[in-house]
């Protein structure tokens, strides 16, 4: 799930770095099953979780991304399948009702969910996958699936994060003054993931991504 879908001393590490904290799960586990653990990015709304996402994409195809599903409407560009799979409220209970979503949240008259069936199937396969989510579905994904990473993007200073929300013009101001609320917040929990990768630069954050899908770090 994605609601940017797509704070605390972790955002002011130094410009061009990346802080890495340690790794609860993974360490002694057998090649295959490594290969096959689930990565889960997550960070406040704005942070750019979805850019990097989509660069990590062009740049690593043989990683699979989950596409989340949702009940907004379609920004002008989105593609139905690619940046979400867009359904009606209904379908949307009826996913939940059925235990189809691996997490789901409600923002700002929106739902947004993970289906769960294609992240088991690619993780069973040994497939890396990653989930681009946001901080209150990381949370339930740790619940389901102990042995998940969970890394935390955090944006290089709060300006920098008020900028980016103010200025992508997406949005009325009502629902940018929410989404800065729930950063504040987000941006406290940070020390819950196992990982933190400070958005400085997307290209130099997409490599240590790569590396953590692939098990290589």
């Amino acid at each position: 799930m994605s609601v940017s879908r797509s704070g605390s001393g972790h955002h002011a590490a130094a410009a061009g770095g990346v802080a890495l904290t340690s790794v609860r799960a993974g360490a002694g586990e057998p090649a295959a099953r490594r290969q096959s653990r689930l990565t889960v990015l997550s960070g406040p709304s704005g942070v750019g979780k979805s850019t990097v996402a989509a660069e990590l994409r062009r740049r690593s195809p043989d990683i699979w991304i989950s596409v989340s599903v949702t009940t907004r409407s379609p920004r002008p560009g989105e593609v139905d399948g690619r940046e979400y799979h867009f359904v009606d409220d209904r379908e949307f209970d009826r996913m939940v009702s059925a235990g189809e979503l691996l997490e789901w949240a409600e923002f700002a008259g929106n739902k947004y969910g993970t289906p769960r069936a294609p992240v088991q199937r690619r993780l069973a396969a040994g497939l890396p996958t990653l989930l681009e989510i946001d901080v209150a579905g990381a949370r339930q994904v740790r619940r389901a699936m102990r042995d998940a990473l969970l890394v935390f993007l955090a944006p290089p200073s709060w300006e920098e994060l008020v900028r980016r929300l103010t200025c992508r013009g997406t949005e009325p101001p009502g629902v940018v003054a929410r989404r800065l609320a729930a950063a504040r917040q987000e941006l406290a929990a940070a020390g819950e993931f196992d990982r933190t990768l400070v958005n400085t630069s997307v290209e130099y954050v997409c490599r240590q991504l790569v590396a953590l899908v692939r098990n290589d770090l």
